[in-house]
């Protein structure tokens, strides 16, 4: 890792339909008459690049989950809705969730590579396996594929991904009107993939990008999803309740992608963070309890039973959750999202109604709250403590509760010399300080001459 001088924080805007509270769209300061209007997202996503923030993220899945009656929990579509967005910005990341099990690698590196070359540089790939068993129906399969069937599956993706991403050479497109020549076609490569899972003859259709990959981030911390991480990822985002268990995040990580030959400190690790903001820390947490007193227990049980596999009542809210009826075995067990729930249950010992409050806050991310101060030294202590690169922001609600983080929190970040004043670049890749990849079918042949043939 580089020195503390030389590192700056990286910061995304994590966009949720209402904002991150499972109760956001019952709270007095939220619009949820504005859900569906892309000039919500747009206004975000300008307020974000005015704080010259990294990125806005866009997470997605193919099926409705179960519990909608309660909460805001419908998807965008994010290649429409963040082509959007590019057309109104001109520096921000923008960042699209895409699933390796539910989509095909061709038509996926079609949409990024037009999303990377209409933002001239600003697509990065949320690369995920899904999770939700119900999206199996809305693909004609009678079962979701098991956990580590997805990441074998996950890894031939990313190959043939990235294969057709450098199926042109950045010397490919010519368009030398002198000579006529408009492709350098010994520059554009047939990847003739025939794999376990897939069969992709290439090259793709679109040039190659401004640049040459989107960005590859990855959201999953189980043992599959660490070493995909290690092996593909770029950035990564990860959900830890503690400082402890965010530095073995990210020590364990930054260890395994140096056992690879990649360099540690072009794998980003950027947690979630939902922050309740407010003039004094009494005030902060007012406004998050006032937030949690609008959960429903139907929801909130509901996403319990889908996370841990056990079905409680209302009847239990006041009660000790029993760890003995949790089942650590099985596919379930591998995520790393129910092992987190059990360590705080087994951590803090808390009621049914405790757990179900933490959980209502960003469904396991890190939910702070504190004043503007409070909130900065708590992502300085994560930053400097060798915990994370920087973090994915979730406001609990949208769209006061970024604006508040953006006036408040960004300007004491940037008086300690933490986070920028200004971008100094224009990609994604650039925010992050990653370089830009050469092909990997760069050098195999001679460029071609485009001297004109002389006259008759």
């Amino acid at each position: 890792m580089t020195g503390t001088a030389e590192r700056r924080l990286r910061l995304n805007l994590f966009i949720y339909p209402g904002g991150h509270h499972e109760a956001a769209w019952r709270y007095h300061g939220s619009r949820p008459d504005r859900l569906l209007d892309i000039g919500l997202y747009q206004e975000l996503a300008r307020r974000a690049e005015a704080a010259t923030l990294d990125a806005v993220f866009l997470a997605d899945g193919p099926s409705l989950p179960d519990n909608v009656r309660y909460a805001s929990r419908f998807r965008l579509e994010p290649f429409t809705w963040l082509a959007a967005v590019a057309a109104v910005t001109s520096r921000i990341g923008l960042i699209a969730t895409a699933s390796t099990t539910y989509t095909e690698p061709y038509n996926l590196a079609r949409l990024f590579a037009s999303l990377d070359h209409l933002s001239r540089g600003r697509a990065g790939w949320n690369i995920v396996t899904t999770g939700a068993p119900q999206a199996a129906g809305n693909f004609g399969l009678d079962a979701h594929p098991v956990h580590a069937e997805r990441y074998d599956r996950a890894r031939e993706f990313v190959d043939v991904v990235t294969k057709l991403w450098d199926s042109w050479e950045d010397e490919a497109l010519i368009a030398d009107q002198a000579s006529g020549v408009f492709a350098d076609t010994d520059r554009i490569h047939p990847i003739d993939h025939e794999g376990r899972h897939l069969r992709v003859r290439g090259p793709l259709n679109t040039p190659r990008t401004p640049q040459g990959r989107p960005v590859y981030v990855q959201a999953g911390s189980s043992e599959d999803g660490r070493g995909f991480a290690a092996r593909y990822a770029e950035a990564v985002f990860t959900a830890h309740q503690t400082l402890g268990s965010a530095r073995d995040f990210y020590a364990d990580l930054k260890r395994r992608a140096a056992a690879l030959g990649r360099d540690p400190d072009r794998v980003l690790v950027l947690p979630g963070i939902s922050p309740f903001i407010g003039s004094t820390e009494a005030e902060a947490r007012a406004l998050r309890d006032e937030f949690n007193e609008l959960t429903q227990p139907e929801y909130s049980l509901q996403l319990l039973e889908r996370l841990l596999g056990v079905r409680f009542d209302v009847a239990d809210l006041d009660r000790p959750v029993p760890r003995e009826a949790i089942d650590t075995g099985g596919e379930r067990g591998a995520s790393s999202r129910f092992q987190l729930i059990v360590d705080v249950i087994e951590r803090e010992r808390p009621t049914l109604r405790q757990l179900l409050h933490r959980l209502a806050g960003a469904r396991g991310h890190w939910v702070v709250a504190g004043t503007p101060e409070q909130v900065a030294d708590r992502i300085e202590e994560w930053f400097t403590g060798g915990a994370a690169d920087g973090f994915n922001v979730m406001p609990p609600w949208l769209s006061g509760g970024f604006d508040v983080f953006a006036d408040e929190v960004v300007p004491i970040l940037r008086r300690r010399g933490l986070f920028r004043t200004e971008y100094t670049g224009t990609t994604l890749r650039d925010h992050y300080g990653l370089p830009r990849p050469r092909s990997t079918f760069a050098g195999r042949r001679a460029p071609l001459s485009t001297t004109a043939a002389p006259a008759p």
